[in-house]
């Protein structure tokens, strides 16, 4: 197979991007929850180090939703019908998004708690 040209990859990853964004209810809640860290971090005045925790994990929840979507995609092709060994996959799969989002939730609290409340 022929290696796509550089720019014709980037096409096809924001292609990605802009089709989760599209299809996927749960990746749009974890964007607009990226745009209101986004607003949080000018809005409050963080300082790097913190606007940068921020902003690595809300990617980072981001990320997660995109891998758990492309393994759940991948499982209903392989097995359309329900398959206990499916689900469990899946399962794991949504795990990790929400091991993520609580881990990014508590250091939200972390890092916003000194801006807030003190």
């Amino acid at each position: 197979m022929r290696k796509l040209r550089i720019h014709k990859s980037f096409l096809n990853a924001f292609r990605g991007i802009f089709l989760i964004m599209k299809n996927e209810r749960n990746f749009q809640i974890h964007i607009l929850a990226f745009f209101i860290n986004l607003v949080f971090i000018f809005y409050l005045k963080l300082s790097s180090i913190d606007a940068v925790l921020i902003l690595i994990v809300s990617v980072g929840v981001l990320t997660a939703e995109i891998f758990n979507t492309s393994i759940e995609k991948i499982c209903d092709i392989i097995q359309p019908e329900f398959d206990k060994r499916i689900a469990f996959i899946k399962d794991i799969s949504a795990g990790a998004v929400i091991l993520m989002a609580v881990a990014s939730v508590v250091v939200g609290i972390l890092v916003y708690w000194k801006y807030v409340f003190v």
